[in-house]
């Protein structure tokens, strides 16, 4: 489990594909030293897993799935390119941002990158299976980023970043076009299942209009 406060900014040294998926080394930061395989690490949002080809002070090495490969954006990196890197939370850490699963819902384009006074203001593709979870003034992630939904559009969001986000994360390399990671905020995924459950087996459209009604209504 993470919160989606970037830990830090790492580079990609190979992306090596095979016919079991790929195998990811990324450059070993500072504040990474004390690393141990079999530990968990957000990469851009996708919860990996450090294998053993990750020495003390060699770069940090992942096993990615062809599940992981297909879900998420880290198919197409290359050397070079930016990751961030954050290490799961533990049971003593503030929660700063949101509880992140690192368990990628899908991928988006970068639509806009505007400058906003001191600020940004990005706008991302919507997924339309997505945007039952979407809310205005709520979480999600974004690359492993916890961010805030600004604006809500039928088919994009709206994120306003500050000046230190920008520089201390991948952010200030998108640009428009740039495909990039998303996780909806878990906690309404649940809410979707239980409710799911109580309603039946009532058609899509049906359970949709009796969710919409215990929604405003209550339960």
């Amino acid at each position: 489990m993470f919160t989606g406060l970037v830990a830090a900014v790492s580079r990609v040294v190979s992306l090596r594909s095979g016919a079991a998926g790929a195998v990811l080394a990324v450059e070993r930061p500072p504040e990474f030293g004390d690393v141990s395989v079999g530990e968990s690490i957000a990469v851009s949002g996708v919860c990996l897993t450090v294998v053993p080809q990750a020495g003390l002070g060699q770069p940090l090495c992942f096993d990615v799935s062809p599940e992981t490969l297909s879900r998420s954006a880290l198919g197409g990196l290359s050397p070079g390119s930016g990751v961030n890197l954050e290490r799961a939370l533990r049971a003593s850490d503030r929660l700063g941002g949101h509880v992140v699963a690192g368990h990628v819902d899908g991928t988006a384009r970068v639509l806009a990158v505007a400058k906003a006074g001191d600020s940004w203001t990005f706008t991302f593709a919507l997924p339309g299976a997505l945007a039952r979870y979407a809310v205005e003034k709520g979480s999600i992630s974004v690359d492993g980023i916890s961010l805030t939904i600004a604006a809500l559009g039928e088919e994009s969001f709206d994120v306003a970043v500050i000046p230190h986000t920008f520089t201390a994360t991948t952010l200030g390399e998108r640009k428009p076009g740039d495909l990039v990671n998303l996780e909806v905020d878990i906690l309404g995924k649940y809410v979707e299942r239980l409710l799911a459950a109580r309603l039946g087996d009532a058609d899509a459209e049906g359970r949709d209009e009796r969710l919409k009604q215990l929604l405003t209504n209550g339960a």
